[in-house]
């Protein structure tokens, strides 16, 4: 199983559907980032995303997988080598993104705590002070602080969990 082949059938498929890669990737439930490292062979597409790609496409994962539509001889031996190739990475995408959310959390644990705490003193003085516009900062900081840092964790999630040479 070649990525870069697989990648650029994936890609010669979504266009045949006249589809570009944002709205493949609102269709699928993922970013189009995620949708372009299919198609250049960084990594295949998870278990649970070559079943909506192989329905969408009206197509068999082993054709997905072997980048190509495939006669009735030549299905048995692809599907073989396929399923070799699939066992050899075994983790589900749930277990993989699981365990790189909670290591990026065991990474960011410092950072995180001091800027909570400097936030919650923020509001604390403001409750103390009796200044409105004081709790109001700080409640819209530590929004756009919550925000961000979930974004940064999902992005290094997602960098990682799709990557198949990646093991816990």
């Amino acid at each position: 199983m070649n990525m870069v082949e697989t990648g650029r059938f994936l890609q010669s498929l979504r266009k045949e559907r006249g589809m570009t890669q944002e709205q493949l990737a609102e269709c699928l439930g993922v970013t189009a980032k995620t949708i372009s490292r299919w198609e250049t062979g960084v990594y295949l597409p998870p278990a649970e995303m070559l079943l909506a790609l192989s329905e969408l496409y009206g197509l068999t994962v082993n054709e997905l997988l072997s980048a190509k539509r495939l006669s009735a001889e030549d299905y048995k031996s692809a599907a073989e080598e396929n399923l070799c190739a699939a066992v050899s990475d075994s983790f589900t995408l749930g277990e993989r993104m699981h365990f790189f959310k909670r290591k990026w959390q065991r990474e960011h644990l410092a950072a995180n705590l001091i800027i909570g705490i400097i936030i919650a003193l923020s509001c604390i003085a403001g409750v103390i002070f009796r200044s409105a516009a004081v709790e109001v900062v700080c409640i819209l900081c530590a929004s756009a602080w919550l925000i961000l840092r979930n974004n940064q964790m999902m992005t290094y999630v997602e960098r990682r969990a799709f990557r198949p040479d990646e093991k816990k």
